[in-house]
């Protein structure tokens, strides 16, 4: 049995969850998330939890069970409280600010990176020097905060870039620069 996905998760107050044959609906406080789950397995709710079952050991039912437990908890825990990363951008002149709904960043390029805000993300900009990404689906926000950083990957010399706050940049040394040939 499946370790993750055997464990039931309890529905906090203010979310209420349906299942619809295989589509589940989560609402709450920070919004509405709907997914389609695999046919195979079967999700109930029961007793204020949410209890997700397959119906053998075949691998198929194996990998979807655990997926599907997880995949619904953080919808639960999505709509309830929201997710939220935090980017930081180091080096000389870098900065970002909204102009509207769009993201506008200088780094270090010719012109502005300019991103607009997805639909369901909410995008703040507390510092120059300090993104949060914040919404109630945790995969959406995952992928956007990771198309932010890939405009200026962190380099290993300086420093230079945009980065998650938690992230530890490995350092390079550099040449050695000796003289001669």
């Amino acid at each position: 049995m499946s370790r993750i996905g055997k464990l039931p998760i309890a529905i906090p107050a203010g979310v209420d969850v349906a299942v619809d044959g295989n589509v589940v609906t989560v609402k709450g406080p920070q919004g509405t998330l709907t997914r389609t789950v695999n046919s195979i397995i079967t999700v109930e709710v029961k007793d204020g939890q949410v209890v997700v079952t397959r119906p053998n050991d075949e691998k198929t039912a194996r990998s979807l069970h655990g997926l599907t437990r997880t995949l619904i908890a953080n919808m639960v825990e999505g709509v309830n409280t929201g997710y939220k990363k935090e980017l930081e951008i180091n080096g000389i002149g870098y900065r970002a600010a909204m102009e509207g709904k769009d993201l506008v960043m200088n780094i270090g390029y010719s012109h502005k990176v300019v991103m607009s805000q997805p639909e369901g993300i909410k995008i703040e900009v507390p510092a120059p020097n300090k993104i949060v990404i914040s919404g109630p689906d945790k995969q959406k926000v995952g992928q956007f905060a990771a198309e932010v950083r890939e405009k200026r990957p962190p380099e290993p010399y300086k420093g230079k870039g945009i980065k998650y706050v938690d992230e530890y940049i490995r350092r390079k040394e550099g040449k050695a620069g000796k003289g001669g040939k």
